[in-house]
């Protein structure tokens, strides 16, 4: 086995990628170092073809009849692939959910910091989970928690859409805000 060549682990191990006598099927597709289609040739020729480069023939499309086949350094793929995930990592985002916490008797200020609170998350891309937390004899009175989240939905209806509506969890009522979507 050659330095760059990994043990074989099958179905287990999702990034593997076969290269030389680990392909097993019979033909495979060429392309050349140069980046030039060789043809359909038989597997044992296209690693023959590879070793007297110096190089290494790595399975690029396995799926694909039959399988594609590039002639290239392996050390090299390795890098550019990993290089190419690292890219596509930095590119997504990571959307958050946050949770503001309120009581049926919140007070004026606090309801007023607590959304200003939502609107920063909202705005920075994240969703908001309001939730309305009944103690005791409140839950006898879930108008009041209605009445909050209702209020909070018309305060901010220029940021928000509602993802789900109203709902009671035991002794919590939930509501899922996330932001507009920007119509261009």
């Amino acid at each position: 086995m050659r330095e760059n060549e990994r043990p074989f682990r099958g179905d287990r191990d999702k990034d593997y990628t076969r290269v030389n006598r680990r392909i097993r099927v019979p033909e495979v597709r060429v392309i050349d170092d140069e980046g030039q289609q060789i043809g359909v040739l038989p597997t044992e020729q296209a690693v023959k073809l590879a070793m007297e480069k110096g190089l290494d023939l790595v399975e690029i499309s396995p799926n694909a009849k039959p399988p594609v086949c590039k002639i290239i350094d392996f050390g090299k793929f390795k890098y550019q692939k990993k290089k190419k995930e690292h890219a596509a990592k930095q590119k997504q985002t990571v959307i958050q959910l946050k949770e503001i916490k309120f009581t049926p008797k919140t007070e004026e200020h606090d309801y007023q910091f607590k959304v200003k609170h939502i609107e920063r998350f909202i705005e920075e891309g994240n969703k908001a989970k309001v939730t309305v937390k009944f103690k005791g004899r409140e839950l006898s009175h879930k108008e009041l928690g209605e009445t909050i989240l209702t209020r909070i939905k018309e305060d901010l209806q220029s940021l928000i859409d509602v993802e789900q509506n109203t709902k009671m969890e035991g002794r919590n009522m939930t509501m899922v805000l996330i932001p507009k979507v920007k119509k261009d």
